[in-house]
Protein backbone atom coordinates (compact mmCIF):
# COMPACT_ATOMS: atom_id res chain seq x y z
CA UNK A 1 0.00 0.00 0.00
CA UNK A 2 1.33 3.42 -0.86
CA UNK A 3 1.45 5.85 2.02
CA UNK A 4 -1.57 7.84 0.88
CA UNK A 5 -2.67 9.00 4.32
CA UNK A 6 0.57 10.38 5.70
CA UNK A 7 1.40 12.49 2.68
CA UNK A 8 1.36 16.20 3.40
CA UNK A 9 -2.26 16.80 4.33
CA UNK A 10 -3.88 19.98 3.13
CA UNK A 11 -1.99 20.11 -0.18
CA UNK A 12 -4.38 19.52 -3.09
CA UNK A 13 -3.54 17.09 -5.82
CA UNK A 14 -2.83 19.90 -8.29
CA UNK A 15 0.89 19.14 -8.12
CA UNK A 16 0.26 15.41 -8.71
CA UNK A 17 -1.98 16.12 -11.68
CA UNK A 18 0.56 18.46 -13.25
CA UNK A 19 3.34 15.95 -12.83
CA UNK A 20 1.22 13.15 -14.24
CA UNK A 21 -0.06 14.98 -17.32
CA UNK A 22 2.64 17.46 -18.26
CA UNK A 23 2.20 21.20 -18.84
CA UNK A 24 1.26 21.00 -22.54
CA UNK A 25 -1.49 18.44 -21.95
CA UNK A 26 -2.79 20.34 -18.93
CA UNK A 27 -3.10 23.49 -20.99
CA UNK A 28 -5.26 21.66 -23.54
CA UNK A 29 -7.41 19.72 -21.10
CA UNK A 30 -10.80 20.63 -19.68
CA UNK A 31 -11.17 22.28 -16.24
CA UNK A 32 -10.31 20.04 -13.29
CA UNK A 33 -12.77 18.00 -11.30
CA UNK A 34 -12.87 19.93 -8.04
CA UNK A 35 -13.33 18.02 -4.77
CA UNK A 36 -13.09 19.35 -1.21
CA UNK A 37 -14.33 18.55 2.27
CA UNK A 38 -13.70 15.86 4.84
CA UNK A 39 -10.19 14.89 5.94
CA UNK A 40 -11.66 11.48 6.83
CA UNK A 41 -12.82 10.85 3.27
CA UNK A 42 -9.69 12.40 1.77
CA UNK A 43 -7.57 9.18 1.70
CA UNK A 44 -10.26 7.40 -0.32
CA UNK A 45 -10.77 10.28 -2.75
CA UNK A 46 -7.04 10.83 -3.15
CA UNK A 47 -6.57 7.13 -4.01
CA UNK A 48 -9.48 7.17 -6.48
CA UNK A 49 -8.21 10.41 -8.04
CA UNK A 50 -4.76 8.95 -8.62
CA UNK A 51 -6.12 5.81 -10.28
CA UNK A 52 -8.64 7.80 -12.32
CA UNK A 53 -5.96 10.17 -13.62
CA UNK A 54 -3.77 7.23 -14.62
CA UNK A 55 -6.70 5.76 -16.56
CA UNK A 56 -7.70 9.15 -18.04
CA UNK A 57 -4.57 11.09 -19.08
CA UNK A 58 -5.28 14.79 -19.44
CA UNK A 59 -8.07 14.83 -16.87
CA UNK A 60 -7.18 16.59 -13.62
CA UNK A 61 -8.72 16.02 -10.20
CA UNK A 62 -7.96 18.58 -7.49
CA UNK A 63 -8.67 17.37 -3.94
CA UNK A 64 -8.67 19.75 -0.98
CA UNK A 65 -9.33 19.37 2.75
CA UNK A 66 -11.54 22.03 4.32
CA UNK A 67 -13.39 19.69 6.67
CA UNK A 68 -16.95 18.55 5.98
CA UNK A 69 -18.48 21.86 7.02
CA UNK A 70 -15.94 23.88 5.05
CA UNK A 71 -16.49 21.64 2.04
CA UNK A 72 -20.26 22.16 2.12
CA UNK A 73 -19.75 25.94 2.27
CA UNK A 74 -17.77 25.76 -0.98
CA UNK A 75 -20.17 23.22 -2.48
CA UNK A 76 -23.27 25.33 -1.79
CA UNK A 77 -21.52 28.34 -3.35
CA UNK A 78 -20.90 26.31 -6.51
CA UNK A 79 -17.12 26.44 -6.11
CA UNK A 80 -16.57 22.67 -6.24
CA UNK A 81 -18.10 19.73 -8.07
CA UNK A 82 -18.00 17.17 -5.26
CA UNK A 83 -18.08 17.51 -1.48
CA UNK A 84 -16.51 14.76 0.63
CA UNK A 85 -18.45 14.38 3.87
CA UNK A 86 -18.05 12.30 7.01
CA UNK A 87 -21.66 13.04 7.99
CA UNK A 88 -24.86 13.70 6.05
CA UNK A 89 -25.69 17.21 4.88
CA UNK A 90 -27.30 19.38 7.58
CA UNK A 91 -30.54 21.35 7.33
CA UNK A 92 -28.72 24.70 7.19
CA UNK A 93 -26.53 23.40 4.35
CA UNK A 94 -29.57 22.07 2.49
CA UNK A 95 -31.07 25.55 2.69
CA UNK A 96 -27.86 27.21 1.50
CA UNK A 97 -27.67 24.88 -1.50
CA UNK A 98 -31.33 25.42 -2.29
CA UNK A 99 -30.94 29.21 -2.18
CA UNK A 100 -27.99 28.96 -4.58
CA UNK A 101 -29.85 26.57 -6.89
CA UNK A 102 -27.44 23.71 -6.19
CA UNK A 103 -28.98 20.24 -6.56
CA UNK A 104 -26.94 17.34 -5.15
CA UNK A 105 -26.77 13.58 -5.36
CA UNK A 106 -25.94 11.88 -2.06
CA UNK A 107 -23.71 8.82 -2.41
CA UNK A 108 -22.51 6.69 0.53
CA UNK A 109 -19.04 5.37 -0.32
CA UNK A 110 -17.81 3.44 2.74
CA UNK A 111 -18.18 2.80 6.44
CA UNK A 112 -15.78 4.11 9.05
CA UNK A 113 -15.13 3.19 12.67
CA UNK A 114 -14.52 6.48 14.45
CA UNK A 115 -11.58 5.50 16.67
CA UNK A 116 -10.64 6.66 20.17
CA UNK A 117 -6.87 6.41 20.65
CA UNK A 118 -4.25 6.70 23.37
CA UNK A 119 -0.47 6.46 23.47
CA UNK A 120 0.83 2.84 23.38
CA UNK A 121 2.51 3.28 26.77
CA UNK A 122 -0.81 4.15 28.40
CA UNK A 123 -1.26 1.04 30.56
CA UNK A 124 -4.33 2.06 32.55
CA UNK A 125 -7.05 2.46 29.92
CA UNK A 126 -8.25 -1.01 28.88
CA UNK A 127 -11.64 0.13 27.56
CA UNK A 128 -13.93 3.15 27.83
CA UNK A 129 -17.66 3.57 28.18
CA UNK A 130 -19.81 6.20 26.51
CA UNK A 131 -20.16 7.73 29.98
CA UNK A 132 -16.37 8.01 30.29
CA UNK A 133 -16.22 9.83 26.98
CA UNK A 134 -19.10 12.05 28.02
CA UNK A 135 -17.30 12.93 31.25
CA UNK A 136 -14.20 13.89 29.32
CA UNK A 137 -15.71 15.79 26.39
CA UNK A 138 -18.81 17.47 27.86
CA UNK A 139 -18.88 21.29 27.64
CA UNK A 140 -19.02 21.48 31.44
CA UNK A 141 -15.76 19.48 31.64
CA UNK A 142 -13.83 22.44 30.26
CA UNK A 143 -11.04 23.47 32.64
CA UNK A 144 -12.47 21.05 35.25
CA UNK A 145 -11.77 17.49 34.07
CA UNK A 146 -8.02 17.78 33.62
CA UNK A 147 -6.64 14.48 34.98
CA UNK A 148 -7.29 10.83 34.23
CA UNK A 149 -8.24 10.14 37.86
CA UNK A 150 -11.19 12.52 37.55
CA UNK A 151 -12.65 10.23 34.90
CA UNK A 152 -12.18 6.98 36.86
CA UNK A 153 -10.75 6.83 40.40
CA UNK A 154 -8.71 3.74 39.44
CA UNK A 155 -6.84 5.68 36.76
CA UNK A 156 -3.69 7.63 37.70
CA UNK A 157 -3.50 11.24 38.77
CA UNK A 158 -1.86 12.26 35.51
CA UNK A 159 -2.72 15.18 33.23
CA UNK A 160 -5.33 14.48 30.56
CA UNK A 161 -4.21 15.91 27.19
CA UNK A 162 -6.94 15.99 24.56
CA UNK A 163 -6.75 16.05 20.76
CA UNK A 164 -9.74 16.18 18.42
CA UNK A 165 -11.16 17.54 15.16
CA UNK A 166 -12.05 21.20 14.76
CA UNK A 167 -15.57 22.60 14.60
CA UNK A 168 -15.73 22.42 10.77
CA UNK A 169 -15.15 18.67 10.88
CA UNK A 170 -17.90 16.15 10.21
CA UNK A 171 -16.08 13.80 12.58
CA UNK A 172 -16.51 16.41 15.33
CA UNK A 173 -20.23 16.67 14.51
CA UNK A 174 -20.70 12.90 14.51
CA UNK A 175 -18.72 12.25 17.68
CA UNK A 176 -20.51 14.94 19.68
CA UNK A 177 -23.91 13.75 18.46
CA UNK A 178 -23.07 10.13 19.31
CA UNK A 179 -21.56 10.83 22.72
CA UNK A 180 -23.30 13.98 23.94
CA UNK A 181 -26.60 13.60 22.09
CA UNK A 182 -26.12 16.99 20.43
CA UNK A 183 -23.84 17.89 17.53
CA UNK A 184 -21.09 20.39 18.36
CA UNK A 185 -21.66 20.01 22.11
CA UNK A 186 -18.08 19.79 23.37
CA UNK A 187 -15.51 21.35 25.61
CA UNK A 188 -13.23 23.70 23.73
CA UNK A 189 -9.97 23.44 25.67
CA UNK A 190 -8.26 20.79 23.56
CA UNK A 191 -5.86 20.73 20.63
CA UNK A 192 -8.14 20.94 17.59
CA UNK A 193 -7.30 20.47 13.92
CA UNK A 194 -9.03 19.64 10.64
CA UNK A 195 -5.81 17.81 9.73
CA UNK A 196 -5.99 14.35 11.29
CA UNK A 197 -2.24 13.91 10.96
CA UNK A 198 -1.78 16.74 13.46
CA UNK A 199 -3.94 14.76 15.89
CA UNK A 200 -1.95 11.58 15.22
CA UNK A 201 1.30 13.40 15.93
CA UNK A 202 -0.10 14.86 19.15
CA UNK A 203 -1.30 11.58 20.64
CA UNK A 204 1.74 9.63 19.43
CA UNK A 205 4.02 12.08 21.19
CA UNK A 206 2.35 12.21 24.62
CA UNK A 207 1.75 9.33 27.05
CA UNK A 208 -1.10 11.26 28.69
CA UNK A 209 -2.96 12.02 25.46
CA UNK A 210 -6.38 10.92 24.22
CA UNK A 211 -7.82 11.68 20.81
CA UNK A 212 -10.31 10.55 18.18
CA UNK A 213 -10.45 10.45 14.37
CA UNK A 214 -11.26 8.14 11.44
CA UNK A 215 -10.05 4.54 11.54
CA UNK A 216 -7.73 4.91 8.53
CA UNK A 217 -5.49 7.30 10.43
CA UNK A 218 -5.20 4.84 13.30
CA UNK A 219 -4.60 1.89 10.99
CA UNK A 220 -1.78 3.73 9.24
CA UNK A 221 -0.18 4.52 12.60
CA UNK A 222 -1.00 1.49 14.75
CA UNK A 223 2.66 1.15 15.77
CA UNK A 224 2.43 4.63 17.33
CA UNK A 225 -1.12 4.54 18.74
CA UNK A 226 -3.47 2.18 20.58
CA UNK A 227 -7.20 1.98 19.83
CA UNK A 228 -9.48 1.91 22.87
CA UNK A 229 -12.38 -0.60 22.81
CA UNK A 230 -15.76 1.00 23.52
CA UNK A 231 -18.16 -0.76 25.88
CA UNK A 232 -21.44 -1.64 24.15
CA UNK A 233 -24.90 -1.53 25.82
CA UNK A 234 -24.48 -5.17 26.88
CA UNK A 235 -21.31 -4.30 28.79
CA UNK A 236 -18.86 -5.89 26.33
CA UNK A 237 -15.82 -3.93 25.07
CA UNK A 238 -15.88 -3.71 21.27
CA UNK A 239 -12.81 -2.88 19.19
CA UNK A 240 -13.08 -0.85 15.97
CA UNK A 241 -12.96 -3.74 13.50
CA UNK A 242 -14.68 -4.43 10.20
CA UNK A 243 -16.64 -7.30 11.74
CA UNK A 244 -17.92 -5.11 14.58
CA UNK A 245 -18.88 -2.30 12.22
CA UNK A 246 -20.72 -4.61 9.82
CA UNK A 247 -22.59 -6.32 12.66
CA UNK A 248 -23.49 -3.06 14.39
CA UNK A 249 -21.56 -4.06 17.55
CA UNK A 250 -19.24 -1.05 17.38
CA UNK A 251 -21.88 1.40 18.44
CA UNK A 252 -22.34 4.29 18.51
CA UNK A 253 -19.09 5.20 16.73
CA UNK A 254 -19.49 3.42 13.37
CA UNK A 255 -20.75 5.63 10.57
CA UNK A 256 -21.18 5.94 6.81
CA UNK A 257 -19.05 8.41 4.86
CA UNK A 258 -20.23 10.15 1.69
CA UNK A 259 -19.60 12.14 -1.41
CA UNK A 260 -22.11 14.71 -2.65
CA UNK A 261 -22.10 15.44 -6.38
CA UNK A 262 -23.40 18.70 -7.84
CA UNK A 263 -25.99 17.52 -10.39
CA UNK A 264 -25.17 20.38 -12.73
CA UNK A 265 -21.49 19.36 -12.73
CA UNK A 266 -22.48 16.00 -14.23
CA UNK A 267 -23.05 17.80 -17.53
CA UNK A 268 -19.27 17.83 -17.77
CA UNK A 269 -18.12 14.40 -19.01
CA UNK A 270 -15.00 14.36 -16.83
CA UNK A 271 -17.03 14.85 -13.63
CA UNK A 272 -19.49 12.13 -14.60
CA UNK A 273 -16.65 9.75 -15.49
CA UNK A 274 -14.90 10.43 -12.19
CA UNK A 275 -18.07 9.87 -10.11
CA UNK A 276 -18.84 6.63 -11.96
CA UNK A 277 -15.22 5.50 -11.61
CA UNK A 278 -15.46 6.18 -7.84
CA UNK A 279 -18.48 3.91 -7.50
CA UNK A 280 -17.20 1.12 -9.75
CA UNK A 281 -13.52 1.01 -8.72
CA UNK A 282 -13.57 2.72 -5.34
CA UNK A 283 -14.45 -0.29 -3.20
CA UNK A 284 -11.00 -1.82 -3.77
CA UNK A 285 -9.33 1.45 -2.81
CA UNK A 286 -11.60 1.88 0.21
CA UNK A 287 -10.13 -1.31 1.65
CA UNK A 288 -6.61 -0.30 0.66
CA UNK A 289 -6.81 2.86 2.76
CA UNK A 290 -8.28 0.84 5.67
CA UNK A 291 -11.92 1.81 5.56
CA UNK A 292 -14.78 -0.67 5.23
CA UNK A 293 -16.38 -1.09 1.79
CA UNK A 294 -20.14 -1.12 1.44
CA UNK A 295 -21.72 -4.33 0.13
CA UNK A 296 -21.42 -4.63 -3.69
CA UNK A 297 -25.14 -4.04 -4.18
CA UNK A 298 -24.83 -0.71 -2.35
CA UNK A 299 -22.33 0.56 -4.92
CA UNK A 300 -24.65 -0.66 -7.69
CA UNK A 301 -27.53 1.27 -6.10
CA UNK A 302 -25.35 4.34 -5.79
CA UNK A 303 -24.38 4.12 -9.45
CA UNK A 304 -28.05 3.78 -10.42
CA UNK A 305 -28.90 6.83 -8.30
CA UNK A 306 -26.11 8.82 -9.96
CA UNK A 307 -27.14 7.86 -13.49
CA UNK A 308 -30.80 8.59 -12.77
CA UNK A 309 -29.89 12.00 -11.31
CA UNK A 310 -31.85 11.36 -8.09
CA UNK A 311 -31.28 14.40 -5.88
CA UNK A 312 -31.71 14.95 -2.15
CA UNK A 313 -30.68 13.31 1.09
CA UNK A 314 -31.97 10.28 2.96
CA UNK A 315 -31.29 11.95 6.30
CA UNK A 316 -33.55 15.00 6.33
CA UNK A 317 -30.80 17.40 7.38
CA UNK A 318 -30.44 16.15 10.94
CA UNK A 319 -27.63 14.27 12.64
CA UNK A 320 -28.12 10.55 13.17
CA UNK A 321 -25.94 7.87 14.72
CA UNK A 322 -25.98 4.08 14.85
CA UNK A 323 -27.17 3.56 11.27
CA UNK A 324 -26.90 0.09 9.77
CA UNK A 325 -25.61 -0.34 6.24
CA UNK A 326 -29.02 -1.60 4.99
CA UNK A 327 -30.64 1.76 5.82
CA UNK A 328 -28.53 3.81 3.44
CA UNK A 329 -30.63 3.18 0.31
CA UNK A 330 -33.97 2.27 1.86
CA UNK A 331 -35.14 5.78 2.65
CA UNK A 332 -36.98 8.39 0.60
CA UNK A 333 -34.74 11.23 -0.56
CA UNK A 334 -35.62 14.73 0.63
CA UNK A 335 -34.69 18.09 -0.86
CA UNK A 336 -36.07 20.10 2.07
CA UNK A 337 -35.21 19.57 5.75
CA UNK A 338 -37.38 17.20 7.77
CA UNK A 339 -38.82 18.35 11.12
CA UNK A 340 -36.22 17.94 13.88
CA UNK A 341 -36.53 14.59 15.69
CA UNK A 342 -37.64 14.52 19.30
CA UNK A 343 -34.72 14.73 21.77
CA UNK A 344 -33.40 11.30 22.67
CA UNK A 345 -31.95 10.39 26.05
CA UNK A 346 -28.70 8.48 25.73
CA UNK A 347 -28.88 5.44 28.05
CA UNK A 348 -25.80 4.44 29.97
CA UNK A 349 -24.37 0.98 29.40
CA UNK A 350 -24.42 -1.52 32.28
CA UNK A 351 -20.83 -0.62 33.19
CA UNK A 352 -21.38 3.11 33.16
CA UNK A 353 -21.75 5.11 36.29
Amino acid sequence: MTNRITRAMGFPLVWWALAATGPDLVAQSSPPVRVDGSSTVYPVTEAVAEEFQRANPGTRVVVGISGTGGGFKKFCRGEIDICDASRPILASEMEQCSTAGIEYIELPIAFDALTVVVHPSNDWVKEMTVADLRTIWAPEAQAKITTWRQVRPSWPDRPLKLYGPGADSGTFDYFTEAIMGKAKSSRGDYTASEDDNVLVQGVAGDRDALGYFGFAYFAENRNRLRAVPIVDPAGKPQAPTEENVMSGAYAPLSRPIFMYVNKSSLKRPEVRRFAEFYLTKGSELVREVRYIPLPPDAYAKGLARLRAGEVGTAFGGHAETGLHIDELFNRTLRTTPAPPPAPETKPDSPKER
